[in-house]
């Protein structure tokens, strides 16, 4: 793909990426440039794996083991609540994207190869009971108090995608 064919498919995908982001209650980095670039990576890595790797960290080239840096990867909640931006600062808080506050640096919460070896190597083993907890390894479902939505999480999201409700509208789901 040439230069120009990149730049035009990194606007569609930011377009796109930003009419997504508002619709759930996040925002795009509002600057142009930082935006541009890492559209631009997520379009090599559509082209290059077939999947949107985040441009900021080193895939795999298997989905399987990399699903949890297929934009938006599963840090980026947590990253957005404790620094106000995810790892590679495409999504920002209010107070970054209106100048209030200025990014910062986010440590990396993804587990390294070793760790991620072992996870998968316990995935495999023997299944779970039928009746096993719902909340074996410490995720939690959470439930949005004004429209029902759940999800299964370490952390209720920034705002609930289906009414916009903000993180502290969820509660913890018992059943």
């Amino acid at each position: 793909m040439n230069g120009e064919e990149l730049k035009t498919q990194a606007a569609a995908l930011r377009d796109k990426l930003d009419r997504e982001a508002r619709e759930g209650g996040y925002i795009l980095n509002p600057d142009a440039d930082m935006t541009g670039f890492l559209c631009e990576g997520l379009v090599r890595n559509i082209e290059r794996y077939g999947y949107m790797a985040c441009p900021c960290r080193l895939a795999s080239g298997e989905r399987g083991e990399d699903l949890d840096i297929i934009c938006p990867c599963d840090y980026r909640d947590p990253d957005l609540a404790e620094y106000g931006a995810c790892f590679c600062a495409l999504y920002v808080d209010a107070d970054i994207a209106s100048g209030k506050k200025e990014a910062r640096s986010v440590p990396e919460r993804r587990p390294d190869e070793k760790e991620r070896a072992a996870a998968r190597g316990a995935e495999a083993g023997p299944s779970p009971e039928k009746n096993a907890p719902a909340r074996a390894g410490g995720i939690k479902v959470w439930r949005c108090k004004v429209c029902g939505y759940l999800c299964a999480r370490s952390e209720p999201p920034l705002k609930c995608p289906v009414c916009k409700a903000d993180k502290d509208r969820f509660e913890e789901f018992t059943f």
